[in-house]
């Protein structure tokens, strides 16, 4: 039996195991990718040795693809998941997250890993660069679902899943930047490869977005479509919307996110709603197959190398990474504390800083313990926000009470 044959057989008992006890997960201390990242490891070769897949520090291309192609369908859920007029209200808060938080992530990760590791300038910002961008797929178990709806006030849900769609695209200049420094580009090449990056995928990911949505319009006036299609359609779109930035060397992650908005601007308020289901549900289940393969394929030769600097390092991000500067940031992001608070503890490192760290590895830039040290904070992330997704809700939800008692 091949190991891809093996792989589809775990992915769909996981998915048969998650549907069973799919009412109460978002209760529980647990997500799905982490469900998937133990299976993984249970079964990789860590364990038992059911699933024979190289370490990602020897075949890191592997996980590359699959990474961007979950990071497309999870922007574009994440911009069909509120009205567009949700984006017009928080753009303040979404540009200062975006354009100085990320930024200051950055730098902070890029720092600890100095200090740390004690590794070069250079090695430090492709790490702090590659795991700066706030991941949707691990934020989605915070901010959605029936649980998420009645704990968290509909602005912080907005606004933590708007970035973490937002930031994986836009994270691209950072990481050229980090590449430029590093030494494969050159400073011009840089800001040539961003900006041409960025814009011709926004360009293309509008123009996607719209067509799609009077495509189907026109379709809908015909009765030519049927509802199984058409929950399937925002997902081909990304695909589609992927494949096009793919060809023309483009930012496809970005380009997906902007295509969402275009759709969610364009289409009608129960189109809307009715894609909002099929992409929170594939958001649920597309993460099973890329954290099994990456829990089979995590590096412990050289996390043991690392050491407990290195699960130092993981901590010290996730921590002060971007939780002190939320706090700072309170009152221009119009946040009480608490508020301020959550935020700046669920904005997870995953599935784009795998893609980043992949990436760089092409370049030829990425050590191989730079590469350990950010699939061990990945892997952090995913049991740390994992486990206090709920309990930090319930806190949410208590302090909320509190107040308005």
């Amino acid at each position: 039996m091949s190991t891809l044959d093996l792989l589809l057989v775990v992915v769909g008992a996981l998915g048969v195991v998650i549907v069973a006890i799919s009412a109460r997960l978002h209760q529980w201390p647990v997500s799905e990718p982490l469900i998937a990242i133990v299976a993984g490891v249970l079964l990789g070769p860590a364990v038992t040795g059911i699933l024979e897949l190289p370490e990602l520090t020897a075949e890191p291309s592997l996980l590359q693809h699959g990474a961007e192609v979950l990071l497309a369908v999870s922007v574009m859920g994440v911009a069909l998941r509120y009205p567009f007029a949700a984006l017009r209200r928080n753009w303040r808060s979404l540009a200062l997250l975006i354009g100085v938080v990320m930024p200051a992530m950055a730098l902070v990760s890029t720092g600890l890993a100095m200090w740390l590791l004690g590794t070069s300038f250079a090695l430090a910002l492709l790490l702090g660069a590659a795991v700066c961008p706030t991941d949707p797929v691990l934020a989605s178990s915070a901010v959605t679902g029936l649980d998420a709806e009645e704990d968290l006030p509909k602005r912080d849900r907005q606004i933590l899943s708007l970035e973490s769609g937002a930031n994986d695209g836009l994270a691209m200049p950072l990481v050229l930047l980090a590449l430029a420094v590093a030494g494969p580009l050159s400073a011009g090449q840089a800001v040539l490869e961003s900006g041409w990056q960025v814009l011709g995928a926004l360009v293309v990911g509008v123009v996607g977005g719209v067509v799609a949505a009077k495509a189907l319009h026109l379709a809908q006036r015909h009765k030519t479509t049927e509802q199984g299609p058409m929950l399937l359609y925002t997902i081909l779109l990304a695909l589609l919307v992927l494949g096009v930035c793919g060809l023309a060397n483009l930012n496809g992650v970005f380009g997906a996110f902007c295509a969402g908005l275009a759709f969610n601007l364009v289409s009608t308020g129960a189109e809307r709603e009715t894609e909002v289901q099929i992409d929170e549900a594939v958001n649920q289940f597309a993460v099973l197959p890329f954290f099994v393969a990456l829990g089979a394929m995590l590096p412990w030769a050289e996390w043991r190398a690392l050491g407990w600097t290195g699960v130092a390092l993981a901590v010290a991000v996730l921590v002060l990474r971007r939780l002190p500067l939320i706090l700072g940031l309170a009152r221009p992001l119009g946040m009480p504390l608490h508020s301020a608070a959550f935020l700046g503890w669920f904005g997870p490192v995953g599935v784009a800083a795998i893609f980043y760290l992949t990436m760089e590895v092409e370049y030829g830039s990425v050590h191989p313990e730079i590469l350990a040290a950010g699939t061990l904070i990945v892997v952090a992330s995913t049991l740390a926000h994992g486990i206090s997704s709920a309990p930090g809700r319930a806190w949410f939800r208590k302090v909320e009470r509190a107040r308005a008692d």
